[in-house]
């Protein structure tokens, strides 16, 4: 068996299963939704965020975990391997629907394998095989552009063509503030802070609560308020081609619509602590449930 191997350093979630037990046994949302949005920063920044959007998704044979990191104009990447590694187990990924998938972006857009060590996908998934233990994965990365809405389409389509249940998981972190990332229009300190919750990672949440593909895709490139707009757009593409599937019709210009089941930032980590020179924002979308 092929399989892709953690390749994280350690901090960035439990090495030991009873860590990531003992993380997680206390977090869980209702599991009704089709997808979500996840941040992925180490998991002591946003695990307990994260966990509110995996735990919510429905019970399905295989869940897609979109990620991001991609800029304009980048290929689509999958993961290519029979299974990834987590320190709760291996998950075998959807070969088969994989195939569907790359498939049809290849005559599209071009496709290639993903062989990066990348945080979007791989930290969240030993939460999947937490609250998920019986599905499969697809690992795929979306590029920040347009056609990562048709993607999430794409994935829904090959979903049904397969008759198996699939849910999605979009992986984004929201506004990367301060001099660690080049990006401090209000200065620092707490009216900083103030701006980015209130303000600049505001604007992107109402997007992608409206689902308006395009409107999500400017607030995260104009305001620099996502690092992964093209997993958002993933998620949001997949919600709207199903929804207009079982209703029977075209699926519209706007996605699926989501709302903010959690919110919060680096910051948050060090309660009582003045605002921070450097802080990222993080928020847990559910789409439907």
């Amino acid at each position: 068996m092929n399989l892709r191997k953690m390749s994280l350093p350690r901090g960035w979630y439990p090495a030991e299963s009873e860590e990531i037990v003992r993380f997680l046994r206390d977090k869980a949302a209702p599991k009704n939704a089709p997808a979500a949005v996840a941040p992925h920063a180490g998991w002591f920044f946003s695990g307990a965020i994260a966990a509110v959007a995996v735990s919510s998704l429905a019970k399905a044979e295989t869940i897609a975990v979109i990620g991001g990191h991609l800029p304009g104009g980048a290929p689509p990447l999958f993961a290519r391997e029979d299974a990834v590694e987590t320190p709760l187990g291996n998950i075998m990924i959807d070969g088969e629907l994989r195939e569907l998938v790359e498939g049809e972006m290849a005559g599209l857009s071009g496709t290639e394998e993903d062989s990066a060590a990348d945080n979007t996908v791989e930290v969240l998934l030993p939460m999947v095989r937490y609250f998920h233990p019986a599905s499969r994965v697809l690992w795929m990365r979306l590029p920040a552009e347009e056609f990562s809405f048709e993607a999430g389409k794409i994935l829904a389509r090959a979903a049904l063509r397969t008759g198996r249940t699939v849910a999605v998981l979009g992986s984004t972190d929201l506004t990367h503030y301060g001099i660690n990332y080049g990006f401090s229009p209000m200065g620092s300190g707490k009216d900083a802070l103030d701006w980015v919750r209130n303000v600049n990672d505001r604007a992107f949440i109402d997007a992608v609560e409206r689902g308006d593909p395009l409107e999500i895709l400017d607030r995260a490139e104009r305001d620099r308020s996502a690092c992964s707009a093209g997993a958002v757009l993933g998620a949001t593409g997949y919600v709207a081609e199903i929804t207009a599937a079982e209703a029977g019709k075209k699926p519209p210009g706007r996605g699926g619509r989501a709302r903010l089941a959690a919110y919060g930032t680096s910051a948050d980590a060090f309660p009582g602590s003045p605002a921070p020179g450097s802080f990222v924002g993080y928020g847990a979308f559910i789409f439907g449930g």
